[in-house]
């Protein structure tokens, strides 16, 4: 069941390590395990895990690809999205999961540990009360960006390394335009359906906010 939904990570990230390979085929059956006892993704979404959630976090990949030595904090991860996936695929970047439902970190805790993923730290925590700054700031769909990004100003290094500036990378869908002006901030759209070619992309997307 599992490897027939890898095919739509291997579609387009072709470079995966054997390591990688392995750590993603494990989200299935780890979630599956997992969300039986916490509910962390819908029922009706675990079957499309691969797609709705893994790949949906990969999206970030397509316009970022994070650097060694980076760090990375993913606010109100839930069950590990987008950290987890990002986690894989990046591993000599360090990446702070954080959320304020502690029975959710439980599970990022359990998954990370399972996949051996030492660039991970998970954390029962709210963005606001956190001290530390990072080069980017990811999240999916949490609440309205006018409403986010209170919870993480202030939170960047002054120092940017990678091809775009130090910045939010939030994986957000439907119509954007108003919440985009509501929020008063200078963001780029970049729509997923110009990297995936499902469905589910066509009103998906990732917005970067440069700091």
């Amino acid at each position: 069941m599992e490897n027939v939904n890898l095919e739509i990570i291997l579609k387009y990230f072709k470079d995966l390590t054997a390591t990688q390979l392995a750590q993603f085929s494990a989200l299935y059956d780890l979630y599956v395990e997992w969300n039986a006892q916490i509910n962390v993704i819908s029922r009706k979404d675990i079957d499309e895990l691969y797609e709705r959630h893994v790949l949906h976090s990969l999206g970030i990949a397509k316009i970022c690809q994070f650097k060694p030595g980076e760090t990375v904090l993913d606010v109100g991860t839930g069950g590990g999205f987008p950290g987890i996936p990002l986690a894989i695929l990046f591993p000599e970047t360090e990446f702070h999961l954080v959320d304020s439902i502690g029975k959710k970190i439980k599970v990022v805790k359990e998954v990370a540990d399972a996949l051996k993923l030492t660039n991970v730290k998970a954390e029962h925590i709210r963005a606001e009360q956190i001290k530390d700054k990072y080069n980017f700031v990811v999240s999916r769909a949490v609440t309205r960006l006018a409403d986010f990004y209170p919870w993480v100003q202030g939170k960047f290094k002054k120092n940017s390394i990678n091809a775009i500036p130090n910045g939010i990378l939030y994986l957000k869908g439907g119509d954007l335009a108003e919440e985009v002006k509501e929020s008063k901030l200078k963001v780029e759209l970049f729509p997923l359906a110009d990297y995936f070619n499902e469905e589910f992309f066509e009103t998906k997307y990732v917005v970067y906010v440069p700091q």
